[in-house]
Parts: C-alpha cells; sequence; structure tokens
C-alpha cells in the first residue's frame, strides 16, 4: 500500500481510538511518521477535510448517539469530548445536525451522522482470494416481522454502484436510527420489493412493525414477514483486505447446499450484509425455508 495513504490510515486509528483526549499535530504526526505540516496536507487531500474539522464532526456524532442512548446531561457529554463551553458545543452540534441538543436529547429524531472510513488504496480490492485457508461459520437466526427504512438507488446492485447513486452519507443517517439490531443493514431486494425493477441493493435500518417515528425525507418503509436465515461469518480480517473477506463469504454461500438441514434457498426474502468489520469478520445472511413435506 502506497505509504501515505497508510500514513493518513494510521492517523484515522490514531483519532478513533483517542476521540476523548486532547489530539494535537503533533500526535497525528507522530501516528503519521511525517512532519505536522506534510500529515496535515495529506490528511486533508485524501480525506477532503482538516484533522480539526475531522475529528470535530466525529465527537459532535459520537455525542448525537449518547444523547440518544444514554440519561446524560449536556454539560457532561460537552466536557467528556473536550468542547470548551456548552455553549460552544450547542453552536457546533446545531451546525452539524440543525437543532439543539438538548431537544435531540428529549426528541432523537433521524440525524446525518458522520461516518468515517478508513480511506482506500489505490488498488481495488474487491476481488481476490486469501492466500490460507480460513474458516466461515454459518448458523440458523431467526428474524421477526419487521419494517425497514431504506433509501433506495436508481439501478445499483453492489455498494459501490449504490454510493455513486446516493452517496456515502446514507449510512451515517441509518446509524442515527435506533434498530432492532443495533446496527443498519444492507439488503439485495428480491424483484417484488424493487423499485424501480433495475435498483436491486439498498441500505436501511430495521425497526419493528409498530415504528411510528419520523421517516426522512426521501427514505420509504418496506414490510418484511419472519423468516429464517443462515448466518456466514468469516475469520476476522485486515481492514484492507475486506475485498477478499466478501469474497470468501459468497464462494461458501455458493458451495452451501441447505437441503442438509432440510431447507432451500428463500429467494423471496433479500439477502443481508452487516457492515464489513474487521474485527468481528465478514457477515453475510441469506434467507432459507424448510422444504415441503
Amino acid at each position: 500500500m502506497d505509504e501515505r495513504i497508510e500514513a493518513v490510515r494510521r492517523m484515522q486509528r490514531y483519532i478513533n481510538g483517542h476521540l476523548d483526549e486532547a489530539i494535537t499535530p503533533a500526535d497525528l504526526a507522530a501516528a503519521s511518521l511525517f512532519s505536522p505540516w506534510y500529515a496535515r496536507r495529506l490528511f486533508e487531500q485524501h480525506t477532503g477535510m482538516s484533522p480539526a474539522k475531522y475529528i470535530r464532526r466525529l465527537k459532535l456524532s459520537r455525542s448525537a448517539l449518547r444523547l440518544r442512548d444514554e440519561t446524560c446531561k449536556v454539560l457532561d457529554v460537552a466536557m467528556d469530548l473536550g468542547f470548551g463551553s456548552v455553549d460552544g458545543y450547542q453552536r457546533a452540534f446545531r451546525a452539524e445536525f440543525g437543532l439543539n441538543p438538548k431537544e435531540y436529547a428529549k426528541h432523537p429524531v433521524p440525524v446525518w451522522l458522520f461516518v468515517p472510513y478508513l480511506i482506500e488504496s489505490n488498488k481495488d480490492k474487491r476481488s481476490g482470494h486469501m492466500e490460507t485457508v480460513r474458516n466461515v461459520f454459518i448458523q440458523v437466526v431467526n428474524k421477526p416481522a419487521r419494517k425497514v427504512i431504506i433509501k433506495r438507488g436508481v439501478k445499483a446492485d453492489n455498494y459501490w454502484d449504490y454510493s455513486a447513486e446516493v452517496g456515502c452519507d446514507v449510512w451515517g443517517l441509518l446509524t442515527s436510527i435506533p434498530t432492532l439490531s443495533g446496527e443498519p443493514v444492507c439488503l439485495w431486494l428480491p424483484e417484488h420489493l424493487r423499485s424501480p425493477k433495475e435498483n436491486v441493493y439498498v441500505q436501511g435500518a430495521e425497526v419493528s412493525t409498530d415504528y411510528d417515528g419520523v421517516v426522512p425525507d426521501g427514505f420509504e418503509v418496506i414490510e418484511l414477514p419472519a423468516a429464517q436465515y443462515l448466518m456466514f461469518q468469516g475469520e476476522p480480517f485486515a481492514e484492507e483486505d475486506y475485498g477478499k473477506a466478501i469474497q470468501e463469504i459468497w464462494e461458501a454461500q455458493r458451495k452451501y447446499d441447505p437441503s442438509v438441514i432440510g431447507c432451500t434457498w428463500d429467494n423471496s426474502n433479500p439477502r443481508i450484509q452487516l457492515e464489513p468489520i474487521g474485527a468481528r469478520g465478514y457477515i453475510e445472511l441469506v434467507a432459507v425455508k424448510k422444504n415441503a413435506g
């Protein structure tokens, strides 16, 4: 991997691991192994924003999740994240999300959280195979009837085309919505759920069937029945190898015969993808149904 890109990735990892501390240019320079001036230049070049803005946006998004999920004072959240004053924090929160943090804590609504990812190298990692034999774990998962708040694209059938059509910020908004599993999902929709018919791949938030909260502009709600799934989970992987980890799971799905557990593939329900997180391994869920008779 290009040493400059890896330097930015090291800075991103450092920020993520020290967000509750005061992060200085010298800290980032040490993480990057370059001078403070060159480290800042690389960071801006590859993320599109200064380290200070990146850190501020990430802190504000973390604070929004705390206000949503915990019983805490705005003052405590502001101080814990290193904002100099409550007034300064409130102004920054309103500028980022368009509402006051105290109002948000009382009545959380979907907001556009900043969810950064490690920048990519120029090498395409969407293909290839792991060099060593690795395990894929398979287990049966029962999902209840539920609603899914989704953002449709146009004719995407994969993450890359979907991101090009709708942008990369959708995931941050979905992350702000409390979901049944605690995280958003990506779905490959069966034909009867597509609109338009060419749009296969969407991102969404699974919520209960009685959900009556805010549906963001440009999003819609679909309903899914209770269904049985096989969860395919790979071993932990290095973040730069996520493309290979995905291929590993797809190969396992191709080889697996669900008749060994008395089932067939259920093409009436969507295939589900969870966020590729190296520490837990890549995960997909594929619907199955019991054989007749």
